[in-house]
């Protein structure tokens, strides 16, 4: 493998100062000289800034973080770390679950993939399959093959895991239009993402998401104790659902996402 171009990935935190695991953060950044990471505290009542700030000072050119005054999602953690990354010299942007479910090992075959296809996004696949380690608690992973579903639907794009925490992106003129303005949902905000892209692709032209879109089917995916996510949320994300489908699938779509992005800029 050839040397990866320089690349970021947003880490939001909320509260993880008992799951943050420092060493393999330190560990990868040590390993990896065209890797950078960006942790956004979303406004964490416990420890983690001040976990967050001792780690940062330790490789002050190569990992930064930034903090929310106040608990906004991560949704828009995620997007103030895009805004955020996208004033430097990226070209690769992504983010990551805190609680590392995907291992950071993963995150160098994200960017092969992007290096060497015609390729802007690779999306971690959470597919239990023979020789990979996948645990999942039964009950989320059939709520989630549900939501899959019915996200697939919204999108009209045969995406098998919109959920998995683990995505890079190549920096193009298209990211800074996806993440300018808030998104409107909450939870599922990932699939939000798709849906810009893809209105992007309807009003601009070029090649479609579904064919510069990667789903890699992890190696490893493990559930890890503490996750804000619980099931009743699935009642939630299938609200959100439609709230996707009424601003980006609905008549007149196009004329609200040109005036949405044109109020932002």
């Amino acid at each position: 493998m050839g040397e990866i171009r320089k690349t970021a990935i947003i880490v939001p935190c909320f509260n993880e100062a008992s799951r943050l695991d420092v060493q393999k953060f330190l560990q990868c950044t040590e390993t990896y000289e065209w890797l950078h990471f960006l942790f956004v505290d979303d406004g964490s009542t416990d420890d983690t800034g001040r976990i967050l700030d001792l780690l940062c000072r330790s490789h002050p050119k190569r990992l930064a973080w930034i903090r929310l005054e106040k608990n906004a999602g991560k949704a828009e953690a995620v997007r103030n770390g895009f805004l955020k990354a996208l004033e430097g010299e990226f070209s690769y942007i992504g983010y990551w679950d805190a609680d590392l479910a995907t291992p950071l090992r993963t995150i160098p075959k994200f960017c092969e993939i992007l290096e060497n296809r015609e390729i802007d996004l690779v999306i971690g696949s959470r597919v239990k399959l023979l020789g990979r380690n996948i645990q999942r608690r039964p009950l989320r992973h059939y709520l989630g093959r549900v939501f899959a579903t019915a996200a697939s639907l919204v999108l009209r794009l045969p995406v098998y895991d919109t959920q998995c925490g683990a995505k890079i992106f190549r920096n193009k003129k298209d990211l800074k239009i996806v993440f300018s303005i808030p998104f409107h949902v909450r939870w599922t905000f990932d699939v939000e993402v798709l849906a810009r892209f893809m209105m992007i692709e309807s009003l601009m032209g070029g090649a479609s998401v579904e064919r510069t879109t990667v789903e890699y089917p992890l190696e490893e995916w493990i559930d890890i104790a503490g996750s804000k996510v619980r099931p009743r949320d699935f009642l939630k994300g299938i609200i959100e659902l439609y709230t996707i489908f009424r601003i980006y699938r609905s008549r007149g779509a196009k004329d609200r996402f040109l005036k949405d992005f044109s109020s932002a800029t």
